[in-house]
């Protein structure tokens, strides 16, 4: 079962995140960007697939330029309910900490000859460990790739961005965030606490 990971890891009487159950949009396949302050602050990426959001935790946050190779950890799938999951997930649960949606749209394979379906070809590039797709977001337009990493752990991808109409040099995440961001506030708070407990 691709949830069990997901659903043992969380206290849903104390967290608001959704149960883990599948599920699937009506016509175009769905991406979302998750920005989450935890223990380290990160973005969340993740691509509808067979029901459930295959997801990767993305340390410095996807990038528009070509030249970022940007280190890409895959993560237990979450579910389709995922995609609208913004707030605060209590202490003392897994992945504690805020979170809110950076990006989201729509998203289709590259190889648009090929006889499978959208789906079906994103799932035998995802086996394959080489996955190129095209995403329509509102940040994120464009090819990209993810690319699983050789002789590393199992778990390791690159998210790469394609050269095309879309890229942009020297981008960075962070500066792409929304200015009434509740994580960028979250983050904020926290370092005040810390130094006010310093300076007692």
């Amino acid at each position: 079962m691709a949830l069990k990971d997901y659903n043992e890891k969380r206290k849903f009487d104390e967290t608001s995140e959704p149960k883990g159950k599948t599920k699937k949009s009506k016509d175009q396949l769905i991406f979302v960007i998750q920005r989450h302050a935890a223990s380290r602050l990160h973005y969340d990426f993740r691509l509808e697939m067979d029901g459930v959001l295959k997801s990767w935790a993305v340390p410095k946050g996807p990038s528009l330029d070509p030249k970022d190779k940007r280190l890409a950890m895959m993560v237990e799938d979450h579910p389709y309910d995922y995609k609208d999951f913004e707030g605060n997930i209590p202490e003392g649960n897994y992945g504690a900490g805020q979170v809110e949606i950076w990006d989201s749209g729509t998203y289709e394979p590259l190889d648009n000859n090929s006889k499978l379906s959208d789906e079906k070809e994103l799932l035998n590039e995802l086996k394959a460990g080489s996955l190129k797709f095209i995403l329509h977001g509102k940040k994120l337009k464009g090819e990209f790739a993810l690319v699983k990493m050789k002789n590393t752990e199992e778990n390791s991808w690159l998210l790469i961005k394609h050269k095309d109409d879309f890229a942009e040099s020297d981008y960075d995440a962070e500066e792409n965030t929304a200015k009434n961001s509740q994580v960028t506030k979250f983050l904020e708070e926290k370092k005040s606490l810390k130094s006010s407990k310093k300076k007692s």
